[in-house]
């Protein structure tokens, strides 16, 4: 909603305690007690539409912060290095060692790289709460499952190669959140959940 929609949706409430403050004028028994309460009437009128005008201008804030992390997540799952990545992931087999994959992938190899420096990143996001777990489970929970499993081997050599716990901590993190839920709630195809949707 914007500043000039909450405008209009505050005015008629405000011209009605206006027109309630102007009342008592007319009246032969006004006294102060009578322009202390309408006074009062407006200030809550004044309050009560500014809290109204704040909330709706803090959910339109929410839903556009939502809509650029979703533009944002649509951005980097669209790059060519991306999509290999992904199509490098579906078609190895499962449990290679680092020396495997490496041989295996050559130059390509770059593509994962920067596949887990991706996740990584959402991985953190999600953590903090800066993007929403099932928006990014929408639009990569296949390959965060199937990854993860694929190439938990290769992580493993990493850390223990580079002696370093923490290489690539988040994207695991966020590999295991997702295979979790999908234990407790099976992931079901968009075109089978929405095939109603219109």
């Amino acid at each position: 909603m914007t500043l000039r929609q909450s405008a209009r949706l505050g005015a008629p409430i405000l011209a009605m305690f206006v027109l309630l403050a102007a009342a008592p004028v007319q009246s032969a028994h006004f006294t102060e007690f009578d322009l202390k309460m309408v006074l009062d009437l407006v200030t809550t009128a004044f309050i009560v539409v500014g809290g109204i005008i704040a909330l709706l201008q803090l959910r339109q804030g929410q839903r556009r912060r939502s809509r650029e992390a979703a533009l944002q997540m649509l951005h980097s799952f669209q790059t060519p290095e991306f999509l290999a990545a992904v199509n490098i992931v579906f078609e190895l087999p499962e449990g290679l060692s680092k020396r495997e994959i490496e041989e295996r992938l050559g130059h390509k190899i770059a593509c994962l790289l920067m596949m887990f420096g991706t996740f990584e990143s959402i991985g953190i996001l999600v953590f903090r709460r800066d993007l929403d777990l099932q928006m990014v489970e929408d639009f990569f929970s296949g390959v965060l499952v199937i990854a993860g499993s694929k190439l938990k081997r290769y992580m493993d050599e990493m850390r223990e190669i580079s002696g370093r716990q923490t290489y690539y901590e988040w994207y695991q993190w966020l590999s295991e959140l997702v295979q979790r839920r999908e234990k407790t709630t099976a992931p079901t195809p968009a075109y089978v959940e929405f095939r109603d949707w219109v």
